[in-house]
């Protein structure tokens, strides 16, 4: 089905932004003149990130060990995995078995100061992903550049936390892990498999030997090097943005006019989404974590809006009536639930 492409006009600045992100994705995935000219700023990278993690593994740094078990679900490139509904289904399949967990995050930018994170709490101040992850997950949040300082103040507020699960602290090796976890987008992959600022890599595709677990979103990965679990996102309830109450189904929306915006690390994924529901729409795609105003969604043909959970945490303040959020769910084998808890150790959560 066609699907138009339209970026933001309101707004020269978000255009910048915009470009930006979608030709750094396409020059990720490629080797070009521009690569080869950031190469040596790729080995640098690589030469400080493999002094940092042998000073820790030596013990030159300190690292902090919990009280608690401590479960890491991260990535190796930059850009949007699907992690955040990792953190989710992990949260509710280890409350399943008995667990009560606690999530720290190191929180959009970095809070400077470690912060307590509520269903309610403004995303200018928690982050939109810690926001969400507080609502759909229901349990105790917290947000810092420490994530081990964050961690030890979710502790201490609410001592019958009994595992904690680190959103995105793959790269974060002062605070010490029983379990990690790494999502990959099947879609994008590992590009052009080059370190930061020449690829979109944090840490090499090596990496991937000494994790307990790879998830791949979006399609199975048969050549990776470790235990590897197949995830699918689900979803085709919308919630209205001004009226959570009120809920459309794909068929809702036939014969409408339909824009779809998309802030996160891969809008596509989202846009792709929709197409899979047979809705056909224009696509504005916008930078992660965009500050959205108004004016980025001043459609004047539109009957309706649609968006993804995340980008909704920060829109519901000043929507229409006729913008509409699509909540989606991580979909994963639970052997995985079983392999984390072997980690951890089963006795825990009893």
């Amino acid at each position: 089905m066609p699907v138009a492409v339209r970026h933001p006009v309101k707004l020269p600045v978000c255009i910048g932004s915009v470009l930006d992100v979608h030709l750094l994705e396409k020059h990720w995935q490629r080797i070009t003149l521009v690569t080869i000219a950031l190469l040596p700023l790729s080995v640098l990278f690589a030469v400080l990130s493999w002094l940092r993690r042998t000073a820790y593994a030596s013990g030159l740094l300190r690292r902090v060990r919990l009280p608690l078990p401590v479960v890491v679900v991260g990535n190796l490139s930059v850009g949007g995995t699907g992690k955040t509904p990792v953190v989710v289904w992990l949260v509710d399949a280890l409350r399943r078995r008995g667990f009560r967990p606690g999530v720290v995050s190191r929180g959009y930018r970095g809070a400077e100061e470690v912060t307590a994170v509520a269903a309610d709490t403004s995303p200018e101040i928690g982050g939109d992903e810690a926001v969400l992850i507080a609502r759909r997950a229901q349990c105790p949040v917290w947000v810092g550049r420490d994530r081990s300082a964050a961690a030890l103040q979710l502790i201490a507020a609410n001592p019958d936390v009994n595992v904690i699960v680190s959103d995105d602290g793959l790269q974060h090796y002062r605070l010490q892990r029983d379990c990690e976890l790494v999502v990959i987008n099947a879609r994008q992959r590992f590009g052009n498999r080059l370190l930061l600022p020449a690829g979109p890599l944090r840490e090499p595709v090596s990496r991937l030997r000494t994790v307990d677990a790879v998830i791949v979103n979006g399609a199975s990965m048969p050549d990776l090097p470790n235990e590897t679990f197949d995830m699918r996102l689900e979803g085709d309830a919308f919630c209205n943005l001004v009226d959570p109450a009120r809920t459309a189904s794909p068929s809702d929306f036939e014969g409408l006019r339909l824009h779809a915006v998309a802030g996160i690390g891969d809008p596509e994924r989202f846009f792709s989404h929709l197409r899979r529901l047979g809705l056909s729409f224009t696509a504005h795609p916008f930078p992660d974590h965009h500050a959205f105003r108004l004016q980025d969604l001043d459609f004047s043909d539109a009957d309706a809006v649609l968006m993804t959970q995340k980008d909704a945490i920060k829109c519901a303040r000043f929507a229409c009536k006729n913008w509409w959020a699509l909540p989606v769910e991580a979909r994963i084998d639970d052997a995985l639930t079983d392999l984390v808890i072997r980690k951890i150790g089963s006795d825990i959560g009893h």
